[in-house]
């Protein structure tokens, strides 16, 4: 009953995180390009939620084995809720960058506690299943997020300051749970020491790293780069968050399925079938981009295959990764993630300004493709199934 009530509050907090950030990658960048802002520049402001995830990521552990979930949590819920409340101030790019950065910051914190202690609390039998849940609850708050762009024609404010309050109520659950910590046979005291378990962690899980940054690339690719790109050939702003809806309905139609498939299954076949099929559907998306119905079809399908690739990364890193580096494995799991997710905007908005004859759904696929294959290639190496393991 215990871990039932801590896992729902924690559940329910990504959710409202999801919403979040699904509403502020479209709806900002659809902002921006009304405003005149180039595509490129567009795709810079996307990158500021990332750097702050980039900027903060490696003082995490060091503070959650201290401190334990729950501040860190509350910390990071308390960064998210002012920053999304202070955007309708002022409108201006820089003081919006900085905005996004203190949310990448808050999320950050956020994730990385409540990745961890789903993670450390969680049977090895039921591990996909909790972590798909998770993942579940994160891409039912994504898909709402987009749904806010619209508003933008009645008030600009009004979706930052529903979003707000949303962080506001979910912040507030947080403080009734009790304080845990992680296992604590690690002693992290130095830099040297922190890159040791880097260097540890990386040795025993880099290739379930990869499933995040994909997810991570996808996430801000589609978000931040594609309604650029929709709008250029001529798409409606409301066919544009319908569209991206559809990929975050996928997600959620499947992310508990494959969550419990892989259970049964092994991370790895699942991850790899997934990826294969997700490059086949997007590479589908560019022979109906000029379909607001064919496009909404093909991203409901893909968000089917790699909507889950976050949870089942993460899934997958804590199998080959020891327990006493899980928090170590969950960090570079968000470093992986935002690593992707800085270079999808980017890549996205370069791509869009200088190949303009080209689908922008190439680079995706080619991804997906390449990520399979490197799992097929290396991803049995130290794999074990963990109930056997601790059986």
């Amino acid at each position: 009953m215990k871990n039932n009530y801590r896992f729902t509050i924690l559940v329910s907090i990504v959710a409202i995180s999801g919403f979040s950030q699904g509403m502020l990658l479209p709806l900002i960048a659809v902002i921006f390009e009304k405003g005149g802002v180039s595509s490129s520049l567009n795709g810079l402001n996307a990158t500021a939620l990332y750097i702050g995830i980039l900027l903060v990521a490696p003082f995490m552990e060091l503070p959650l084995r201290k401190y334990g979930y729950k501040p860190i949590i509350i910390v990071g819920g308390g960064l998210v809720f002012t920053a999304l409340a202070l955007f309708p101030l002022w409108k201006a790019f820089w003081f919006w960058f900085f905005l996004r950065l203190m949310i990448g910051i808050g999320d950050h914190a956020l994730h990385f506690a409540t990745q961890t202690w789903i993670t450390s609390f969680s049977p090895p039998d039921k591990l996909g299943r909790n972590v798909s849940l998770y993942g579940l609850f994160f891409g039912i708050g994504f898909a709402a997020g987009p749904l806010m762009t619209p508003l933008v024609n009645l008030n600009e404010a009004l979706p930052f300051i529903v979003s707000s309050i949303l962080c506001l109520i979910g912040w507030g659950f947080v403080f009734v749970l009790k304080n845990e910590f992680p296992e604590q046979e690690v002693k992290i005291n130095s830099f040297f020491s922190m890159i040791k378990q880097f260097t540890k962690a990386l040795k025993y899980g880099w290739v379930a790293f990869l499933p995040t940054f994909v997810y991570g690339f996808l996430e801000a690719s589609l978000n931040g780069s594609f309604p650029i790109y929709a709008l250029r050939m001529d798409l409606a702003v409301s066919s544009v968050s319908l569209v991206l809806s559809g990929f975050a309905i996928g997600s959620i139609i499947t992310q508990l399925p494959l969550g419990l498939l892989s259970d049964q299954y092994g991370r790895r076949k699942v991850l790899m079938t997934v990826l294969f099929l997700g490059f086949c559907s997007f590479t589908a998306a560019s022979f109906l981009e000029h379909s607001s119905f064919g496009l909404f079809v093909t991203f409901l399908i893909s968000g089917m295959l790699v909507g889950s690739t976050f949870s089942l990364g993460i899934s997958f890193m804590a199998d080959l990764v020891p327990r006493n580096l899980l928090p170590t494995g969950n960090l570079l799991c968000g470093i992986f993630y935002s690593l992707g997710s800085l270079a999808g905007p980017v890549i996205g908005g370069l791509f869009i300004k200088y190949f303009q004859n080209v689908s922008f759904f190439y680079i995706i696929s080619t991804l997906l493709l390449f990520v399979s294959f490197t799992i097929f290639m290396f991803g049995k190496r130290n794999v074990f199934i963990p109930h056997q393991e601790n059986s």
